[in-house]
């Protein structure tokens, strides 16, 4: 496909302020009443670590995306699990259009992963939690933000990452390098199973991340393509079909720091969109400004694909050296505009997960 010709404008800007350090990860989904819902990691008090104290709250667009106003409060907060910290969320419809919040809950080094099923779309009440990954004292879980995928036959698909926690001499825990699966779940997301092997990295005495952050999505011909974030200046990739399983990963198209990247299929159009940060001239490009506040996320592109394979060269959305732009969400508004969501700090918000915004984007 060619490369997409795009144009965009700022819809929001989520800033860290006084007793709210950081604005980071989230996920969009339509309700019953056509308002659009974007809710996000909002961190509290004055750290912007990843296990400081953080609730979910919440935006509403009544006019399809054009603009949003905060919700009050949190529209769910860490308390109702009697910890500190929950984030990084994923909507999903089901069959029988029940909407569900998924969300990962931090235990300190260990994690586990729920479902919620709303009651109320008018009032954005939901139910009491469904573990889908339970807490295991051997692992802390990762799921991303906008990860949970529901394929052509109603079923659910959780890509989670794993790393194992070892305890050092001082009884202090670290938190090592990943391996990944992904859990299927049938279409009223009741029963689960593993739906792939483990997949873990070959040498991976190469690599300090493993196999990080995964995603997947569904091909047209019934396949599944997952992808993986790695320390090896790629993506990599698998591929599953009911005859052979899952292939090996191997290293995809798609260059890459540590950093996560993000497909989905525009269901308006069937055209699918890849999000994430390249990694232009690798071995020769120069940091002037301070890598430690984007870690080489930057710049921020996207390029389409008819099949989710052969995608297009990529137009730039964000190419500020000095800020990182990482952990996208989208919405499609119709089948050439969407909302695009994304962290976008700089030194003066500390790091990039600080910050976040919402984009809109028509491509032509």
């Amino acid at each position: 496909m060619n490369t997409p010709k795009i144009k965009t404008e700022i819809i929001a800007v989520l800033g860290r302020k006084n007793n709210n350090p950081r604005n980071s990860e989230g996920d969009f989904i339509r309700l019953s009443d056509g308002r659009i819902l974007y809710a996000y990691s909002h961190y509290t008090g004055s750290s912007e670590d990843d296990d400081a104290p953080c609730s979910i709250a919440a935006m509403i667009s009544s006019n399809n995306g054009q603009s949003f106003k905060h919700l009050p409060g949190f529209l769910i907060s860490a308390e109702e699990h009697e910890i500190q910290n929950i984030m990084s969320v994923s909507f999903i419809r089901l069959d029988d259009e029940t909407l569900c919040i998924f969300y990962l809950c931090k235990y300190g080094a260990q994690s586990e992963y729920v479902m919620r099923r709303c009651i109320d779309e008018k009032k954005l009440i939901f139910a009491s939690p469904e573990i889908v990954i339970e807490r295991n004292p051997e692992y802390y879980y990762v799921v991303n933000n906008a990860r949970v995928l529901k394929d052509s036959t109603g079923n659910l698909y959780v890509p989670a990452a794993r790393h194992r926690i070892i305890k050092k001499a001082d009884n202090d825990e670290n938190i090592y390098f990943a391996e990944s699966f992904i859990i299927k779940c049938d279409a009223n997301a009741k029963n689960r199973r593993s739906f792939s092997p483990v997949f873990s990295m070959q040498n991976p005495g190469y690599s300090e991340t493993g196999f990080q952050e995964p995603g997947i999505i569904e091909l047209p011909d019934k396949r599944f393509y997952a992808y993986f974030r790695t320390d090896r200046a790629f993506q990599y990739e698998s591929f599953y079909s009911a005859d052979s399983g899952w292939s090996e990963p191997n290293a995809s198209r798609f260059t890459s720091p540590e950093s996560p990247m993000l497909i989905k299929r525009n269901p308006y159009s069937g055209i699918y969109f890849a999000f994430w940060n390249p990694i232009p001239n690798y071995n020769g490009r120069l940091y002037n400004e301070k890598r430690w506040i984007h870690a080489g996320r930057n710049p921020l592109v996207m390029a389409v694909s008819e099949n989710g394979i052969d995608f297009s060269d990529y137009a730039v959305i964000e190419n500020d050296p000095v800020y990182g732009f990482c952990y996208p969400s989208v919405y499609f508004i119709d089948r050439n505009s969407f909302l695009l969501a994304y962290c976008c700090g700089g030194e003066e918000d500390g790091n990039c997960l600080a910050k976040s915004m919402i984009r809109k984007i028509t491509v032509s």
